[in-house]
């Protein structure tokens, strides 16, 4: 009797048991095949920046960027890669258009080559070109009006520049960084006629966005014949062209980024490009299932391009010069002043 009495309990026992256990190892599965479903699900974006990296500062740095807060703020998926040399980027767009990512963005005009054999031979990917044009039905190609941020910039300088002489230092000299330079000029005599504008590159190929002893050379000598600001267009290179502005006390303006921080005090403004929104809002719209083939433009009237004012420069920009920038900026948007254009001007040629 005492042994029924057991082995009924015990078969109680175990059936209440078995009954949770089955329940729990259910709402595990269950709880385990919804975090795959959501790990497979989630959007899945690749990005190869260009030679100069996410540490340089400027141009690779803001793409770097607008990706982070796109994976803090969405919830995508990012790989970064670096390109090694300018002839890594087919080989390595090609392993990770093989690798079903969502979108594929090539960061600098260096890879357009690229996008253009590695886009036909998966047209079933999105890429998305910054800086640089292609045409094909899976890619979208980002430009921006360099030559309105270089007018600007190009009007602060004449307007802060003491000496009547001012200078801009390129990278490698490309279409691109002439059309900054364009603008810069163009923004400079609009303001003082007669001043005069020295302009440097630091080489010809890749190699120029990341030579800083070279951008500090190019600086010093400039300001060493009487420039007292400088517009710097030349990826981590221009770290070289802060140091020197530090050095003999002179004044330079950063590019792409916001550099005013590099060194305060001694950078008027930077010359914003902000491909860290271009880049957040082409991963937003994938993920919702929206794209669009062609060419975007982003221009001073859209924000795409700006001057930085910030902590660190605003005792710099006095309230007037601030009032006639202003009026500037939007009398470029409005069409009233036209800036020229080296894409147009090498056009006409």
């Amino acid at each position: 009797m005492l042994s029924l009495i057991i082995t009924g309990t015990n078969v109680g026992s175990l059936r209440v048991v078995r009954q949770s256990l089955v329940w729990i190892l259910a709402s595990v599965l269950s709880l385990s095949v919804a975090q795959v479903a959501t790990a497979t699900s989630a959007y899945r974006v690749a990005v190869l920046l260009d030679k100069g990296g996410k540490d340089d500062k400027s141009f690779n740095a803001a793409a770097f960027k607008g990706t982070q807060e796109a994976e803090k703020n969405l919830g995508v998926k990012v790989k970064v890669l670096e390109g090694r040399d300018d002839n890594s980027a087919e080989p390595m767009l090609r392993s990770l258009a093989s690798k079903r990512f969502d979108l594929i963005f090539a960061i600098g005009f260096s890879q357009a080559e690229a996008v253009k054999k590695i886009a036909a031979q998966f047209p079933d990917r999105h890429f998305v070109l910054v800086d640089a044009e292609v045409k094909a039905p899976n890619v979208v190609s980002v430009l921006f009006e360099e030559h309105e941020i270089g007018y600007l910039v190009g009007a602060m300088a004449a307007l802060t520049t003491k000496s009547g002489k001012v200078g801009f230092i390129g990278g490698m000299d490309i279409p691109l960084i002439r059309r900054f330079y364009m603008g810069y000029e163009a923004g400079v005599k609009s303001q003082r006629p007669k001043d005069k504008v020295t302009i440097n590159f630091t080489g010809v190929t890749g190699e120029a966005w990341n030579n800083p002893p070279k951008g500090k050379e190019l600086a010093i000598s400039q300001y060493d014949q009487g420039v007292d600001v400088i517009f710097a267009a030349a990826g981590a290179t221009n770290m070289g062209v802060f140091d020197a502005a530090e050095e003999r006390g002179k004044l330079a303006i950063g590019c792409d980024s916001n550099q005013n921080w590099v060194k305060p005090g001694f950078v008027l403004s930077s010359a914003l490009k902000r491909v860290d929104n271009a880049v957040y809002r082409m991963i937003e719209d994938g993920q919702k299932g929206v794209f669009h083939n062609g060419t975007v433009r982003y221009g001073l009237a859209d924000g795409g391009v700006d001057f930085a004012l910030d902590d660190h420069n605003t005792k710099l920009l006095t309230p007037v010069i601030l009032a006639k920038l202003a009026k500037i900026k939007s009398d470029i948007v409005a069409g009233k002043v036209k800036v020229p254009d080296y894409y147009v001007a090498a056009k006409a040629k």
